[in-house]
């Protein structure tokens, strides 16, 4: 009976179908190669243009200078609670002394009244060597008592102040803390800020930041036409003034001191111009936005406040047309921005980091407001 054998598989030997199977391979490991490739590389993204890289550095300076601020104001408020638990601890320590003074008081009359003992008067009398002498004692005795009811009385309102006291100083401290916290974090925001913008115009090339300084140039002279424009509206407004009519600033002693007051502030903060630009300064080697323009009228004895969020409100609302010398003018609608009004357009002010105290239109920045300081 014959017997069933399976087929045999037969294998491809021959050097034409390695060949082929050698490319088959090949051509598989480079596909999966490629694609691997395609999946794992990053998808590059254009290069931003100058115009992009200037839009973003100043956005940065304009966020350095809000966080500026917000550093200006959690400082001012850390200071006068620093100043206030100074005070406390001043005030605890000296009401400490009187509540020593009662308690030696107290002692004292503890000590009196050991002597005698405790015994009624009548016991006294009798034991007396001299009446008279027990008489005197005794009157002592009820004006010394007297005294003890005074003494323990202001013992325990001194007590109760000092726990009064004491509750205070902790809340001043907690608060303190707190305004310290936040000045931390206001300065780690601007100087995160501030490190971002000189990181990308690090990477500006030569031609790229000759570029820039360009766009610089043209945003300078389209701000200088609109100064000469205002220049020209403010004059021709003079002009039109009936002679002796005044000025708007108002007229007799008041207006006179004002104007004053707005000279001598002119007159500071121009003898500042070419000193750097330090976020936080108020000088007199430094100055912030807003530090210059306190320091100049504190040079005029005007008591201005530190943060451009509190100057804007220090004083009366002039439109632009009606700047005159000496107004504060506020920029972008966050109000972190101040110059000093000169006339002709033209402001003294701090504009940011890496420049100095300067001269520069008021159309640089986008105008918030302006306020005049009576």
């Amino acid at each position: 009976m014959a017997s069933h054998r399976k087929p045999r598989t037969h294998i491809l030997t021959s050097p034409g179908s390695r060949r082929t199977a050698a490319g088959l391979t090949t051509a598989a490991l480079a596909s999966v190669t490629l694609l691997s490739q395609t999946a794992n590389a990053a998808p590059t993204s254009p290069k931003p243009s100058i115009e992009d890289v200037k839009q973003k550095v100043d956005g940065l300076y304009q966020q350095a200078e809000v966080a500026t601020q917000k550093y200006n104001a959690a400082k001012e408020k850390a200071d006068s609670q620093q100043r206030t638990v100074n005070r406390l601890l001043d005030e605890a320590a000296k009401r400490a002394e009187k509540m020593n003074q009662s308690r030696r008081e107290l002692g004292t009359f503890a000590s009196a009244q050991y002597q005698t003992g405790g015994m009624n008067p009548t016991a006294q009398l009798m034991l007396a060597k001299d009446p008279q002498q027990f008489v005197d004692r005794n009157h002592l005795m009820e004006r010394l008592t007297g005294r003890q009811k005074q003494t323990v009385t202001a013992y325990e309102q001194e007590a109760a102040s000092a726990a009064r006291q004491r509750a205070e100083a902790t809340r001043s401290l907690e608060s303190l803390q707190q305004s310290q916290e936040s000045l931390k974090e206001s300065k780690q925001s601007v100087q995160a800020k501030l490190a971002e913008a000189r990181q990308l115009l690090s990477r500006l090339t030569a031609q790229e930041k000759a570029r820039l300084a360009e766009l610089e140039r043209q945003k300078e002279q389209e701000a200088q036409r609109k100064a000469a424009e205002l220049a020209r509206q403010q004059a021709q407004q003079q002009r039109q003034q009936p002679s002796g009519g005044g000025s708007s600033t108002g007229s007799g002693s008041s207006g006179s001191s004002s104007s004053s007051k707005a000279a001598e502030a002119l007159a500071f903060a121009r003898a500042q111009i070419g000193k750097p630009y330090v976020w936080g300064a108020t000088g007199p080697s430094s100055y912030d936005c807003s530090g210059l323009t306190q320091a100049a009228y504190r040079a005029a004895g005007v008591d201005l406040p530190r943060t451009t969020w509190d100057q804007v409100n220090a004083g009366t609302r002039v439109s632009t047309s009606d700047l005159q010398p000496g107004d504060l003018v506020f920029f972008f609608s966050d109000i972190s921005h101040v110059g000093m009004y000169i006339g002709n357009g033209q402001m003294i002010h701090a504009p940011h980091p890496g420049a100095s105290v300067r001269v520069e239109s008021i159309y640089y920045m986008p105008i918030y407001g302006s306020v005049r300081l009576s």
